[in-house]
């Protein structure tokens, strides 16, 4: 048996890029429960690897204009393939096409949809093994 080592940084994107997107196990009207964390977020956003609540104040997001490039640039640093906008329930969080075009610029698929049918994607996508991420709203 030969032992080897790799570069500290190498051996982190490697494993970065093992790791799998964890399934959204519930959703419910302000609710939502993510595969491997004992936290009930509100809205949350979700990566390979990984998943934490999305508090809005963070960047300034309301339901209008929507979403930010500041709010997935986070996700996209997790190096996703996908990106899954979960909208709300009533769809009343917009998503502007400055955040469209940004991920767009660093070779993301993005798919925006009403919350329940991201969340229906997103759990797709994971089982098939897609480096799929997420930010999903769970109110209106």
């Amino acid at each position: 048996v030969r032992a080897f080592s790799l570069p500290n940084q190498l051996l982190k994107i490697s494993v970065k890029f093992l790791m799998s997107s964890p399934e959204i196990a519930s959703l419910s009207w302000g609710q939502m429960k993510v595969q491997g964390s004992t936290t009930t977020y509100k809205d949350c956003k979700v990566w390979p690897g990984g998943s934490r609540a999305w508090d809005w104040r963070e960047t300034g997001t309301e339901h209008s204009p929507g979403v930010q490039p500041a709010d997935v640039k986070e996700v996209v640093e997790k190096g996703v393939q996908t990106l899954v906008i979960g909208r709300g329930m009533s769809e009343a969080l917009k998503v502007p096409p400055s955040t469209v075009e940004y991920l767009k610029k660093h070779g993301i698929d993005v798919r925006v949809l009403q919350t329940e049918a991201a969340v229906k994607e997103y759990n797709a996508l994971a089982a098939q093994g897609v480096r799929v991420g997420g930010v999903f709203h769970s109110t209106c």
